[in-house]
């Protein structure tokens, strides 16, 4: 069991959504942090608000998980400055809007190096540390869509399949060598975060209303928010879960997916076309 109150934390994609919720909510519950991201205007504005809940030590990194490189500097500089660092929360990531066919390589490799090399570079670059440590913990987030896999989604469910696949492996492989560090994969159903406003489009998709429309679908079925979100994922790192599921829709898609490997999508395509046609 890792406690939170007492530990220092490192977590990459800190200035918005689940990560900007996890910041606060283990500033709050008396963790350290060292809080990454690209977005420097982001962190400053998070730092400022995790200043208020109070908590001993905060660092700002600005990081692209994209590179390599860089997340070996936050690595270095979170250790430095957090020397009894002892949860890595791998959470950045983005979204990228189209069918395989509207999608070129380019923005499929942009998306794997950030969704998929990040998590596993930002594993690579903190593990050493981590296993010198009393007790420690690594959070990896993959997404429902690292379950089931919906059409539109061939690049990111592809990178949160590999994220999952990675990290049970991993999990695996630490409990043989009687590890101290503890592996949790975080599979977040809708959670009411800009990553959908954010995305990037297929360079294949000529329809500018598309984007729109996907803001609107993610708007109308994502009910979690960030803080409740946020605070599933630190009750399953202080109970040590393997995986943690978030949302009632996430738990529902998971129990489908085992009940129905094949088929679930046929299902799932029935319950969309009906709210569809509600909202019309």
């Amino acid at each position: 069991m890792t406690a939170i109150s007492g530990s220092a934390a490192a977590v990459t994609g800190a200035a918005s959504g689940i990560g900007r919720a996890l910041a606060l909510e283990m500033a709050a519950r008396g963790c350290d942090l060292a809080l990454g991201d690209r977005d420097e205007a982001g962190l400053q504005q998070l730092a400022a608000e995790v200043a208020k809940v109070g908590t001993r030590k905060v660092s700002m990194h600005r990081v692209d998980v994209g590179v390599p490189a860089e997340i070996q500097a936050f690595a270095q500089a979170a250790i430095a400055a957090h020397p009894g660092l002892n949860i890595v929360i791998n959470n950045a990531g983005v979204a990228l809007l189209g069918a395989f066919s509207e999608v070129d390589q380019t923005q499929m490799e942009w998306l794997f190096n950030i969704n998929f090399w990040g998590v596993v570079h930002g594993t690579r670059a903190f593990l050493p540390h981590l296993s010198t440590r009393h007790e420690a913990h690594i959070v990896n987030l993959s997404s429902i869509f690292g379950i089931v896999a919906p059409p539109g989604q061939t690049a990111y469910c592809a990178a949160k399949f590999a994220v999952r696949g990675f990290s049970e492996s991993l999990r695996h492989e630490l409990a043989m060598t009687n590890s101290k560090v503890k592996l949790s994969v975080v599979h977040p159903g809708g959670v009411l975060t800009n990553i959908v406003r954010n995305s990037r489009t297929g360079s294949g998709i000529t329809d500018n209303a598309r984007h729109a429309e996907s803001i609107d679908r993610f708007d109308a079925v994502a009910k979690t928010t960030p803080p409740a979100a946020a605070q599933r994922i630190i009750r399953g790192i202080e109970n040590d879960e393997p995986r943690i599921l978030i949302g009632n829709d996430a738990r529902f898609m998971d129990l489908l997916q085992r009940f129905r490997p094949a088929t679930y999508w046929k299902v799932l395509a029935k319950r969309i076309g009906k709210r569809d046609a509600q909202k019309k």
